[in-house]
């Protein structure tokens, strides 16, 4: 197994605009649950520590193998989030990492 973990910063003007950015994209994540192949796990996690330093949204995923992380990349309901992403980020992390299965 691949695990996949992304997390972004977002843009917001206001605490308020910023939480409501996050749902959109905890939303928009959770609507790829059942529909790429491979995708075993999706974990969508909201920063509760408000902290500078913080990234505002956390996406935890696992794939069954790395080739299946590699077709996520361009299904097209993983470029459709992608494309509501886009413009809410002001900055985004990537770790991917060979996992053995529970």
């Amino acid at each position: 197994m691949i695990k996949h973990i992304v997390m972004w910063k977002l843009r917001g003007d206001t605490p308020a605009e910023r939480e409501s950015h996050a749902q959109l994209v905890k939303a928009s994540l959770e609507g790829l649950r059942g529909k790429v192949p491979g995708l075993i796990k999706l974990e969508v996690g909201l920063d509760v520590s408000r902290i500078n330093q913080a990234c505002d949204v956390v996406l935890v995923s696992e794939f069954e193998s790395p080739a299946a992380l590699e077709n996520y990349a361009d299904h097209p309901e993983h470029l459709r989030v992608k494309g509501v992403m886009r413009d809410l980020c002001i900055s985004r992390h990537q770790v991917d990492y060979l996992h053995e299965a529970d």
